[in-house]
């Protein structure tokens, strides 16, 4: 499934689409998926251009990429941020809930989920 996000309200929407079309998958892995393209795509729409691609695949694994238009390099290592930060959790929560996840400047953040 791919998708092109300019707002929050598409960003919606494909979660939508997202969720019907993975049938058979754990509602644990669905929530974590869910969680991980919401902060994607919410930090891309932000920081990266104001549009989003992203693509699900399900196969093993659930494969998700996000990608901005701009060429936004994330870090390779995430860090908590301290507690009373009103941002700098994201990554660090999209880490912790994914197998792997790599960055290249075509598909932009790539990231594994356990089926």
């Amino acid at each position: 499934m791919r998708f092109e996000i300019d707002s929050y309200a598409s960003l919606r929407g494909a979660l939508r689409t997202i969720c019907e079309g993975m049938g058979g998958v754990s509602e644990s892995a669905l929530f974590d998926c869910k969680l991980v393209i919401d902060e994607l795509v919410s930090n891309v729409l932000q920081h990266g251009g104001g549009r989003a691609y992203l693509s699900v695949e399900r196969q093993e694994r659930i494969r998700i990429s996000v990608r901005g238009e701009n060429a936004f390099r994330p870090p390779e290592r995430s860090v908590l941020s301290p507690l009373n930060a009103e941002r700098g959790r994201g990554l660090y929560l999209v880490d912790a809930l994914v197998l792997s996840r790599t960055y290249s400047e075509e598909e932009g953040i790539v990231v594994l989920i356990e089926c």
